[in-house]
């Protein structure tokens, strides 16, 4: 990879370029906290995978990928936290729906809003690690799951699976979220970043345009679902300013 490929998007994301593949990389130095200021680097970064007609990895920093929304934005309340919980399933949206594939490197913990983003993926590789925790924990915090992270988890997680995760906030450790549907397989833990990368060139293969067709055409109700969730939830909290 050329150092003229690496571009820093912000202080919390990195973006680069490895041939047809762009890497985006969530790194705060803590536990990625989804913040507005987060998102939007994110899909700054996916404007120029977009532009560039890129195949996307998105990876976190070593031993986790995100603990999920930005608890301080969200203990505060106000227009910042409803903003900031849109804008956290647009992205999954986008990721749903974007044109190239989008590979995740789940490279340690998943946790509620980060484990949705991994679900939005159309392929998932995880750490083989036992003390990995891969949840969506909102229940367990005392948070009704919103419809949005539903029907995101909905389209993914096993029949079996998806009431255990939802609403009884089950943790699984990479190995187990092969089997309930996060994940499509784990490696090393040294070697999620350049599996997920390797897969991604794999998928230069593909004929873009019949992907992206029938990625939309897959997805459809999902999509739909998706949007009037999101729709929904977004009213809901807005109401209560």
């Amino acid at each position: 990879m050329r150092e003229t490929d690496r571009l820093n998007v912000s202080e919390r994301v990195r973006y680069q370029r490895d041939d047809d593949v762009a890497i985006i990389t969530m790194d705060d130095g803590k536990v990625n906290a989804l913040s507005n200021d987060m998102f939007a680097a994110l899909n700054d970064a996916f404007d120029r995978a977009d532009a560039d007609g890129l195949i996307v990895v998105l990876a976190g920093r070593e031993g986790i990928l995100s603990a999920g929304f930005d608890l301080r934005t969200l203990q505060a309340g106000g227009v910042d936290a409803v903003e900031m919980l849109k804008s956290g399933f647009e992205l999954a949206y986008r990721m749903l729906s974007f044109p190239s594939p989008v590979i995740v490197a789940c490279t340690g913990h998943a946790m509620a809003m980060g484990v949705f983003l991994v679900l939005s993926g159309d392929y998932r590789i995880g750490p083989a690690d036992p003390d990995v925790k891969v949840v969506a924990n909102e229940v367990a915090i005392g948070l009704t799951m919103p419809r949005a992270a539903v029907e995101i988890c909905r389209q993914r997680l096993h029949p079996a699976h998806l009431p255990r995760a939802v609403n009884l906030a089950e943790e699984y450790t990479p190995e187990e979220a092969v089997g309930a549907g996060f994940l499509d397989r784990v490696v090393s833990p040294t070697e999620v970043v350049a599996t997920a990368v390797e897969t991604a060139h794999s998928m230069t293969l593909l004929n873009r345009a019949a992907h992206t067709g029938t990625k939309l055409r897959l997805r459809e109700h999902t999509l739909a679902a998706l949007r009037a969730a999101i729709d929904a939830d977004d009213a809901e909290l807005r109401a209560l300013l």
